[in-house]
């Protein structure tokens, strides 16, 4: 059986920190292992070989012993793994594996071949988010990274506070933590780390928010605003009401629409955030709005992404914020006392369906489900007839 000694080097200078490593001995073989934490002389408990407990660094060098005890379970666990296999293996291939270890199951390298393989399988906005939260976690600790095995509560219960203090909203916490516990998930499934349970404390649920949505009326006044002398605010306007009249269509989806999308007087489009098959009726608003705009050379349908060469989701995002802002001007023009964006289509058409009596079956009581999933799975059981004369209904009262 292996054996793990910790051990303390004093530095030569007098008064510097010295170095901690670890003494790994097995079949008569002694290898070290150094590590990257240091510790004074006065603050190394030889005895005990531990790190001393003091009110001047007590954060730091409860860190330091923390990281020991963290890094004894992980050698622990590789002689138990290199035990299952029956081959004969020595302190030089523990070292090895320790080694080996942290340069794969750091949480930004484990995290950054996630997003790498997302974006790999096309899952291109799966990928952005967890992207956004790896920067958001190496923001809170302050650039450095971290080993997953060693992610404890008290380390997400600080991100927690760290982001509530920023004023970060509870679903955007509660959205990086499950993203977080995801990526922790992964890391348990390839043996990387026991389950220390560090999302126990952490708010990993989703609050009921307001419902952004306008009733049909502020949908006339948008409609009928005369913005000639503005095209930005009249892109801004036609393509909200482009949203409202393909049912509440995301604008990911309405940019990534392409001509071949619109066939024998149907849009037919695959959602990229469920891969639900959609078909909907194209009506006349519809082609009065596309007939204002120049030819697109590239093969999307809307005036979204219209450069050939450029970067499709940089054209994308840049567009979508630049249609966000111009709308909050639309908003103020039609004395709309909201923070007007395209999802607020979205909830306006289902809310406008809820209002005209539309079965809730064809519109899924306006969204209002608490899951989306059962949303996904009213639309998807019903003909695209039904939903087809429901819009009809709803454009008719424009």
């Amino acid at each position: 059986m292996a054996t793990i000694k910790v051990k303390f080097r004093p530095s030569v200078e007098p008064g510097n920190e010295g170095t901690i490593y670890y003494q790994i001995y097995h079949r008569h073989k002694v290898r070290q292992l150094v590590t990257d934490l240091h510790l004074t002389t006065s603050e190394w408990h030889q005895a005990n070989t531990s790190a001393k407990t003091t009110d001047s660094g007590y954060s730091r060098i409860t860190n330091v012993h923390n990281n020991i005890i963290f890094d004894k379970e992980r050698l622990i666990r590789i002689i138990h793994s290199l035990e299952s296999t029956l081959q004969t293996f020595s302190a030089a291939d523990i070292v090895c594996e320790f080694i080996s270890y942290t340069q794969k199951f750091t949480l930004k390298i484990f995290m950054e071949n996630i997003i790498t393989k997302l974006r790999i399988n096309g899952k291109i906005r799966t990928a952005e988010t967890y992207h956004a939260t790896l920067r958001s976690f190496t923001a809170f600790r302050q650039g450095k990274d971290t080993m997953i095995d060693h992610i404890t509560s008290d380390i997400m219960e600080a991100y927690q506070s760290w982001l509530i203090a920023r004023g970060v909203v509870p679903n955007t916490v509660s959205f990086y933590a499950r993203i977080l516990r995801a990526v922790y998930n992964r890391a348990i499934e390839q043996n990387a780390t026991p389950d220390r349970h560090p999302f126990r404390h952490i708010y990993t649920g989703v609050d009921k928010t307001v419902k952004r949505a306008l009733p049909l009326s502020a949908i006339r006044k948008i409609k009928a605003l005369k913005l000639d002398h503005s095209p930005k605010l009249d892109l801004a306007r036609d393509m909200f009401l482009m949203s409202f009249y393909l049912r509440g269509m995301s604008f990911i989806d309405m940019a990534f629409l392409r001509k071949s999308d619109l066939s024998c007087g149907h849009i037919t489009y695959r959602r990229r955030k469920t891969g639900q098959l959609l078909t909907i009726a194209w009506t006349r608003e519809m082609h009065q709005i596309l007939s204002k705009y120049p030819h697109n050379p590239t093969s999307y349908l809307l005036p979204i992404i219209r450069s050939i060469n450029a970067n499709e989701r940089s054209c994308y995002r840049n567009m979508g914020y630049n249609i966000n802002h111009n709308l909050k001007s639309v908003a103020n023009m039609a004395g709309l006392n909201i923070p007007l964006t395209m999802y607020v289509a979205r909830h306006s058409w289902a809310s406008a369906a809820k209002a005209k009596g539309i079965p809730l079956n064809v519109i899924s009581q306006g969204m209002g489900h608490d899951s989306e999933t059962t949303t996904q799975i009213y639309l998807a059981s019903l003909d695209t007839t039904v939903v087809d004369k429901a819009n009809a209904v709803i454009l008719a009262s424009l």
